[in-house]
């Protein structure tokens, strides 16, 4: 191949991580060696989807689309493997920008879960949901060589590399369009499971088990036999069958094909968790072939990460990580639609409009939340591994999908007091209401731990009421939203007055708890006095059976954490003064009654009321303002009683 050189090589080092990952790659982190090649034919695939997609949207780009094709070549005396392409290609920064450097979220993370993970399917996890292509090769070759140029230059970049740290780039004059990657084998070593990919029959089986769907022809110079004596003669054959995948029936399908289509457009390393696998007829006809994940990847909470699917028209490529078709609660499925009707050139801002894609989108997303209803039915591990990576993510959709929240509703699964361990559906916490119980009680916080030791629980514990614990941040906000639950109303623990006592219970008790309001009368006013800053009322509460104090908000006031969220996104949000609820029957808030009514040390009186707030504060898992002061006076007042 014309390579003359124009410009003396340069030596660059790796960005640290990409070496970091290098080695991580190359030393014994797979089993299988094999998949180094899936990995470049994909990048040869991907570099011809994108000239095909270059040439529809620019129609002045001067580039050769006659046979674009993968082509395979093998040199046994040189002992190489070279794939070339004809596609898209790369300029000099490009061929930096991704090879020498990792310019990608999540990479420091995924580095340390590499380097922590002792098993070796667990790196080919994390690897996976990275995708590492093109350093796959160096698990079986000791160099390196990359020539490439990108469709519409004229001149082209030498690339070389062994893998150690380094790697030298040159430009040169003359190279052919797209990209060509030569790697200088390692010898075979079957221990190693190393095999002789100079070996036709072996690099035949590897594209056929990993590549036979690929959308572009991938083609070899083969050796076939001569007949009656004859010498043996060479041919070009494609090796690939390139049937879309999806365009087959699903019982001409087996799991094997579908694991390693997944494994092509998602890049993860692991297999599905579910197939998803429909045809839309009618005025629009469409294939769609989804997939959902067995794990989620590490860009999944990324505004960078990647989301959406691959978008064809009638077997044509036209953009990958297409939003569009799936909301952003959706946003981990991965997969292929095959749209029949669409333009060639449609853009981006197009298809966010386009009526017929709106159409495809909508069946899309009954059809996954379908899937994903019959996992819960009858699948339960599945569902559980499903919502234990996702779960926080479909929960997204209960705030802006109301077309599908009743749908989404029916797949919750949350962790409530009923069991420690196991999950409820609120179809289950609604068989499970006491008689008479006409909400459906809720408690957020950070963790499951800390809302179960929250003062706001104690009342519902000892009349034996179920509550639902959300540790998610987007809890706060669907709850809110969506409000009711089969006609229920869903309730937060901390809000509003409680009263769990049935009629009867409250006629026993109304003589003393008029009896208690009389006796704290004076108190309340004067707590609600000194505390105006922090609080905007104080009243004895009903929720409490252990503690001195608790802090509540009203029906409709925004939550703390909410607060936090939203100032965090910028917004100005008044901070909203909240309800301050007294135990009577803790002896802390008696004690201070009798000091109040006997006109007790007025500086010591109001140190009690401000401790009894940060505590109330501090036991729900908030935030004091004055945290130095909340200690020194709490540090005084202990040295006062030695």
């Amino acid at each position: 191949m014309g390579d003359g050189v124009s410009n003396q090589a340069e030596t660059l080092e790796f960005q640290a991580e990409a070496r970091q990952l290098l080695q991580l790659v190359v030393h014994s982190i797979y089993s299988n060696k094999d998949v180094f090649l899936r990995e470049l034919i994909s990048n040869a695939s991907d570099a011809l989807d994108k000239l095909r997609l270059a040439t529809l949207v620019d129609k002045d780009l001067v580039a050769d689309t006659d046979d674009l094709h993968v082509a395979l070549e093998i040199d046994s005396d040189a002992r190489t493997l070279t794939v070339r392409d004809n596609g898209i290609g790369m300029t000099r920064d490009e061929v930096v920008q991704l090879i020498g450097t990792i310019a990608k979220s999540g990479t420091a993370e995924l580095l340390r879960q590499l380097r922590e993970s002792a098993d070796a399917h667990a790196k080919q996890d994390l690897i996976g949901q990275f995708g590492v292509g093109f350093y796959a090769a160096f698990m079986v070759a000791d160099r390196v060589t990359l020539l490439t140029r990108k469709a519409g230059e004229t001149g082209g970049t030498r690339w070389e590399s062994t893998g150690e740290g380094t790697y030298s780039i040159e430009a040169v004059d003359e190279a052919p369009q797209g990209t060509t990657v030569t790697l200088h084998l390692k010898p075979a070593d079957t221990e190693d499971n190393l095999h002789d990919y100079t070996a036709e029959w072996t690099v035949r089986e590897i594209v056929k088990r990993y590549s036979d769907f690929i959308a572009w022809p991938i083609r070899m110079s083969v050796e076939r036999p001569g007949v009656d004596g004859a010498a043996a003669t060479r041919e070009v054959q494609t090796l690939n069958s390139m049937k879309a995948l999806w365009a087959r029936p699903r019982d001409e399908v087996d799991a094997a094909e579908y694991n390693e289509f997944y494994k092509h457009v998602s890049h993860d390393w692991a297999d599905p968790l579910e197939v998803v696998h429909m045809k839309g007829e009618g005025t629009f006809e469409y294939e769609a072939l989804l997939f959902l994940p067995s794990h989620a990847p590490l860009d999944l909470f990324s505004p960078q990460g990647r989301r959406g699917v691959q978008l064809y028209v009638k077997r044509v490529f036209i953009m990958d990580d297409c939003e569009a078709l799936v909301p952003t609660y959706l946003r981990f499925v991965k997969g292929v639609v095959d749209a029949h009707d669409l333009s060639l050139n449609i853009s981006r801002e197009i298809l966010q409009q386009d009526r017929q894609i709106q159409i495809v989108r909508r069946r899309l997303v009954k059809k996954v939340l379908a899937t994903v209803k019959d996992l819960k039915a009858n699948h339960a591990e599945r569902y559980r591994t499903f919502w234990t990576e996702f779960g926080a993510v479909v929960k997204e959709g209960l705030i802006d999908d109301t077309d599908n929240r009743d749908a989404l509703l029916d797949l919750l699964s949350v962790a409530s007091t009923n069991d420690p361990a196991e999950p409820t559906d609120l179809a289950g916490y609604v068989s499970r209401m006491k008689d008479g119980q006409s909400d459906i009680w809720y408690a957020t916080g950070e963790s499951r731990a800390a809302i179960e030791n929250s003062p706001h629980l104690e009342a519902f514990r000892a009349k034996g009421h179920e509550v639902l614990l959300l540790t998610d941040q987007v809890d706060e906000v669907w709850v809110e939203r969506v409000g009711t639950y089969d006609g229920r109303p869903l309730r937060s623990i901390a809000k509003g007055e409680i009263d769990l006592d049935t009629d009867e219970e409250k006629q026993q008790a109304e003589a003393e708890r008029e009896q208690q309001r009389q006796e704290f009368a004076g108190l309340l006013d004067w707590l609600g006095t000194t505390l105006t800053d922090s609080v905007r009322e104080v009243r004895l509460s009903s929720r409490l059976t252990t503690s001195p104090a608790c802090v509540v908000g009203d029906a409709h006031d925004l939550t703390p954490t909410l607060e936090k969220m939203y100032r965090a996104m910028g917004h100005e949000i008044p901070t909203t003064k909240r309800i301050l609820e007294i135990n009577p029957g803790h002896p802390l808030v008696s004690g201070l009654r009798k000091a109040h009514e006997q006109g007790s040390d007025p500086t010591a009186l109001t140190e009690t009321a401000e401790l009894l707030y940060g505590l109330a504060v501090l036991a729900e898992g908030g935030e004091l303002t004055d945290p130095a002061r909340f200690t020194r006076t709490l540090a005084d007042r202990l040295a006062r009683t030695l």
